[in-house]
């Protein structure tokens, strides 16, 4: 639900951020075997509250892997086909009022899980991940949303354009043409499973430097949307930078 949380960015915060800071400290706190996260793509170099604020849980969970003895583990879903609010439903509804089909953008394309397909990565990922792991549904090629409307078209018996026409109505706030699985540093990912890869986590930050950011963060929400927005942007800034910093300490040889 992009847009809701683009219109709603202090919920987002509150609810995906302090939400998974919650559950993550109450699992460490009484000794929870396994954690598992549920990410999105949109995390990869988010340009949305949603990606942006599901980046930060994911750099507070990495953070407390450091000294948890709970199992936590992240997975990163694409779309998941069918679920409420999705772009099936929404297709399916203007079939059945007449049309026209409603695309954002012609060259929008997005990866695609079922939802059978979601539920088992999770499952999967509680079973056989490990702490820091960031696990990935293979997904095949990302399809392209013009395409799957007018498979829908013709799935329900009707022709393009003749009966039913689409439509571009422009991008949306917060929406990238494509979306990337992987980070730059973990492009190493191979697969532990027929279907899910293990990306080389990333190197967390320390946990002051998280709980100093998320400070900021608390203290934004009481302020305006914009203001919000603005902090956001700059924790997720910061914690990118400060994971590629201490990834590049690590590889430099020792000095002799």
């Amino acid at each position: 639900h992009v847009p809701l949380m683009e219109h709603n960015p202090q919920a987002a915060i509150a609810n995906n951020v302090g939400g998974t800071r919650l559950m993550v400290d109450l699992s460490n706190r009484f000794g929870v075997d396994g954690f598992v996260l549920i990410s999105t793509d949109k995390a990869v170099d988010p340009s949305s509250i949603m990606g942006a604020t599901k980046l930060v849980s994911e750099k507070y969970l990495q953070a407390a892997t450091i000294d948890s003895l709970t199992r936590m583990m992240i997975v990163r879903f694409g779309n998941v086909l069918d679920s409420a609010g999705s772009v099936v439903p929404t297709f399916r509804r203007q079939i059945v009022a007449g049309g026209p089909l409603t695309v954002t953008h012609p060259d929008m394309e997005r990866f695609f899980m079922t939802i059978p397909e979601a539920v088992q990565l999770v499952l999967q990922a509680g079973a056989i991940g490990e702490t820091g792991d960031v696990l990935i549904l293979d997904m095949g090629e990302p399809v392209k949303i013009v395409d799957l409307a007018r498979d829908m078209i013709e799935l329900s018996g009707l022709k393009y354009p003749d009966d039913i026409d689409i439509v571009f109505s422009g991008t949306r706030p917060g929406e990238k043409l494509t979306e990337t699985l992987f980070y730059q540093r973990e492009h190493g990912a191979r697969k532990i499973h027929e279907q899910i890869y293990r990306a080389p986590g990333m190197i967390p930050s320390s946990r002051e430097r998280i709980e100093s950011e998320l400070t900021r963060l608390d203290q934004a929400l009481g302020g305006t949307r914009s203001e919000a927005i603005e902090t956001l942007r700059a924790v997720v800034a910061a914690l990118v930078t400060d994971s590629e910093s201490v990834a590049d300490d690590q590889s430099m040889p020792a000095a002799a």
